[in-house]
């Protein structure tokens, strides 16, 4: 695939001619290649959305809503070609690329018909003669930028809100994984979406994203990224006050009380901890065991990684594929390399597989590591790569005091076989989201956002279709006198 931008309607190359090649992490090969904006290329995608806004943003939202359904089926429709590219550009197996594309068109339908109940409100008065009016418009022109990890999916949790709110999106996709979102905005043109409304540039954090974060132009960013990241956008969004709404790093906690299953408690942490190779903001990062129950989970979890194989994503039956890149794999490395240091045991995995198979790739066998200390950096950074630390606690009040002692707070679990007492966990957790016997804490219906330095904000539910709206209040002295 050779995609280009997306601005004004049009396909076009960047202002200053400048590509890059994307590859294929298995293997090494060529997948295609992606124009790659710059600042200038900036300029221009907001100008099409600042003439693109009046006309969407007095759009019916049924008609709105229209075009939306439209594009989610076309998406539907070319779901096999998509998966198949994502898997190439970005590594994971295509089942779980059917799975992320999959749940990004739910979400795209969700905000179709959500954005048809965005309502107003009358509101009491001190005066008989005075009416109080509430309503909500869209705030304008959104920049949305979007990592690599899950590029489609986490593109429509940027996309639908703003679109459903009557806003325009200038999008930074990931230069790493730029290929199936070309496909996407194919999608979104072939349903008829007016030219302007949506501008797709391809481009880095350090030009384009930094471009967008402090353009005058733009009115709201959202975007998911590191924690540095979320920073630097916060810091040049302040020129023009612009709304944020960040959703950044996690270092996510599993907790797995005395009383739990530990083979169901095991298999839960595995594939949250090792899912598209732990790149996942709420992956597993601290498996936080109490005493009593070490032994006989940590035996399942083993043999739960010990299971899983790595191959090319696009072959049948793969389940597990490389990591991006060189940098993910030398930082969870780097991460494993210290906790031993550190006096952790190495239980399974760590290694760089060999053979015809890998050694293109950036393939890494995933990693247990037990009685991992405090401090040491796979508990206490995101790794971001698939590794597992596991901490040995003697009990609830401890295990909450380590789930909370670091800066961040996006997800957490807590696996109990006592509901009131996992609960009562999952309470006293600084976290936006704490999953109690399952291993996920996104829902469609369901906010999703991150406490402390893991963001502000939320996507999903209402709430990330009413982050992109602005209220306004209208008040109303009637006129008295008697009626004709």
């Amino acid at each position: 695939m050779d995609r280009k931008l997306y601005i004004d309607g049009r396909w076009v190359d960047a202002i200053s001619g400048g590509s890059a090649v994307i590859h294929d992490p298995a293997t090494g090969e060529p997948v295609g290649t992606s124009a790659i904006a710059t600042a200038a290329d900036v300029d221009a995608a907001v100008a099409a959305a600042t003439r693109a806004f009046p006309a969407w943003a007095a759009l019916h939202p049924d008609k709105r809503a229209e075009i939306m359904h439209r594009a989610s089926d076309l998406i539907a429709e070319r779901i096999d070609a998509i998966a198949e590219l994502l898997t190439r550009e970005q590594g994971k197996p295509v089942p779980d690329s059917k799975k992320e594309i999959a749940f990004g068109i739910e979400v795209i339908r969700y905000y179709a018909e959500e954005g048809r109940r965005v309502h107003g409100s009358i509101r009491p008065a001190a005066r008989s003669d005075i009416r109080n009016l509430v309503s909500s418009h869209p705030v304008g022109v959104v920049a949305g930028i979007i990592p690599w990890n899950y590029p489609v999916d986490l593109y429509a949790w940027k996309v639908a809100p703003v679109l459903a709110a009557g806003c325009v999106l200038v999008a930074k996709p990931p230069h790493e994984t730029p290929l199936a979102i070309g496909m996407v905005v194919q999608c979104f043109e072939d349903a008829g979406l007016p030219a302007g409304v949506l501008n797709d540039i391809p481009g880095t954090g350090p030009d384009v994203g930094a471009a967008l974060s402090a353009h005058n132009g733009v009115h709201m960013i959202t975007a998911t990224a590191s924690v540095p990241a979320g920073q630097a956008i916060m810091r040049a969004a302040a020129g023009n006050l612009k709304r944020v709404s960040l959703e950044l790093g996690g270092q996510c906690p599993f907790i797995v009380l005395d009383d739990a299953d530990p083979a169901e408690a095991a298999a839960g942490a595995a594939r949250r901890a090792f899912s598209n190779m732990g790149q996942i903001c709420i992956a597993v990062n601290r498996i936080i065991v109490s005493q009593g129950i070490h032994d006989r989970f940590v035996e399942a979890l083993v043999a739960e990684t010990a299971k899983i194989k790595l191959g090319h994503g696009v072959e049948p039956g793969v389940l597990y594929g490389p990591v991006l890149n060189e940098s993910v794999r030398a930082r969870t490395a780097r991460h494993l390399d210290d906790a031993v240091a550190r006096g952790g045991r190495l239980l399974t995995g760590g290694t760089i597989p060999k053979g015809d198979l890998y050694d293109r790739g950036f393939f890494y066998q995933p990693a247990v590591i037990d009685r991992v200390p405090e401090g040491a950096l796979a508990t206490s950074e995101e790794t971001f790569g698939p590794l597992a630390a596991v901490q040995v606690v003697d009990g609830d009040a401890e295990a909450v005091r380590i789930a909370n002692s670091l800066p961040f707070g996006l997800a957490a679990y807590v696996f109990s076989g006592d509901l009131e007492r996992g609960w009562s966990v999952a309470e006293r957790i600084e976290a936006g989201a704490v999953g109690v016997n399952v291993n996920d804490t996104s829902d469609l219906q369901a906010p999703f956002g991150g406490w402390k330095m893991s963001g502000m904000g939320r996507e999903l539910g209402p709430e990330g279709l009413h982050g992109f709206l602005e209220k306004k209040h209208i008040k109303l002295r009637l006129r008295s006198g008697a009626l004709s």
